[in-house]
C-alpha cells in the first residue's frame, strides 16, 4: 500500500475504540482498509464491517484484508446508510463505530478521478462512480450566484464571488489544472499562503458533487442508534464545517443522556505523525461513548448549562 495510504491516528482509534476479541466493530468509511486491518488483527470470535461508497477503493480494501476473510464483511454503501447497513446483515448491537471522513489516498492520487489540483485530469470528483452528477457540471453550469454561494459556504472561501465571476468569464473549463490556473489568478493576495489558492474551491465542489454534509448529518443522527451501551463511537474530520457537526451531535448527545464527550478537546495527530504523513495534518479526532438510557431521567439543569457553553465555544 505505500506510505501514501497510512491510516490517521492509527494508535489512537485502536486505543479509543477499546476493541473487545468477541466485540461487533464497523468502519463507516473503510477506504483502503488501513483502520480496518489493525481492528481485525485484534478480533478472534468478533466481526467487523465496513462500509464504502467507492467500489475501486473497497476493491483495494478486499485485497488488504484477505487474510481476515472470516471476521470481515464489506459493502459498497454510503455511510449515511449505516442502519440499513446493520438490519441487512443482522448486526448485532456495535461495540465500537469508526468513522474517517477523509478522502481516501487512491481517490487523491488518481488524476482520473479528478480529486486533486496536483494532476490534469478530467472535473470528476465522484465517490461513487454510479453517481451521474459530476465536478464538470457544477463548474460549467452553475449560475455565478449559486456557485459563489457554494464556494463561500461548502469552502469558506472569502474570495467566492471574484473566483466564481472568473470561473464563469473562463468557461469552459476543460479540466483541474484549468481550474486551478483559473482560481489561482483569481484569488487576491493576501502575503505567504500556507495552502494552493484553489484548494478551497476544490474542497467546496467535492462536497457539493457527494453531497458530503447532507450524508454526514444523516450518519450522525441515526449511528447512536447502532451501538451497545458503552459502545465507542470515534470520528476523524478534516474541515472546520465537519468538525463543526460532530461536536454540535456529540454535544447533543451528552445533553440528553444518550452519549458520554470522551474527548472535550479535539485529539490531532503528532508532530512526528504529520511529518510521515503530511496529509494527517488536518485531522481531528473526537470521541463518545453511549450511554445506558437512564429511565424517568430528565436533564439536569446545571449539566444542560454546561453543555449550551460547550456547544458555543
Amino acid at each position: 500500500m505505500g506510505a501514501a495510504h497510512t491510516p490517521v491516528l492509527l494508535e489512537e482509534v485502536v486505543h479509543w475504540l477499546r476493541i473487545r476479541p468477541e466485540g461487533t466493530y464497523l468502519d463507516a468509511t473503510v477506504g483502503l482498509g488501513g483502520h480496518a486491518e489493525a481492528i481485525a488483527r485484534q478480533l478472534t470470535t468478533g466481526r467487523l464491517v465496513g462500509i464504502d461508497q467507492d467500489a475501486q477503493a473497497l476493491e483495494m480494501a478486499r485485497q488488504r484484508l484477505r487474510d481476515y476473510e472470516g471476521k470481515v464483511t464489506l459493502v459498497q454503501a454510503q455511510f449515511s446508510k449505516i442502519e440499513e447497513v446493520a438490519r441487512q446483515l443482522e448486526l448485532a448491537p456495535l461495540d465500537g463505530l469508526l468513522a474517517d471522513l477523509g478522502v481516501s489516498s487512491l481517490q487523491l492520487d488518481t488524476p482520473e478521478r479528478g480529486f486533486s489540483f496536483r494532476f490534469a485530469g478530467p472535473l470528476d470528483m465522484r465517490m461513487d462512480l454510479g453517481e451521474e452528477s459530476t465536478a464538470s457540471d457544477i463548474v460549467n453550469h452553475t449560475a455565478e450566484s449559486e456557485l459563489a454561494d457554494l464556494l463561500y459556504h461548502f469552502g469558506e472561501e472569502r474570495d467566492s464571488r471574484r473566483i466564481a465571476r472568473v470561473i464563469v468569464r473562463a468557461r469552459p473549463i476543460r479540466d483541474t489544472e484549468h481550474l486551478a490556473t483559473v482560481v489561482a489568478g483569481a484569488r487576491s493576495s493576501r502575503g505567504r499562503q500556507k495552502l494552493h489558492p484553489a484548494t478551497k474551491t476544490f474542497l467546496a465542489l467535492r462536497i457539493a458533487v457527494n453531497r458530503e454534509l447532507e450524508a454526514l448529518g444523516q450518519f450522525l443522527k441515526s449511528a447512536s442508534a447502532t451501538l451497545i451501551p458503552g459502545g465507542r463511537w470515534v470520528v476523524i474530520s478534516y474541515h472546520s464545517l465537519e468538525d463543526r457537526m460532530v461536536k454540535q451531535q456529540f454535544v447533543q448527545g451528552a445533553r440528553e443522556g444518550v452519549l458520554q464527550i470522551l474527548t472535550r478537546k479535539v485529539l490531532r495527530p503528532s508532530d512526528a505523525e504529520v511529518a510521515a504523513n503530511p496529509r494527517a495534518r488536518s485531522a481531528k479526532m473526537r470521541v463518545a461513548e453511549k450511554l445506558a438510557p437512564r429511565l424517568g431521567a430528565g436533564p439536569d439543569p446545571e449539566e444542560d448549562f454546561a453543555w449550551r457553553r460547550e456547544l458555543a465555544s
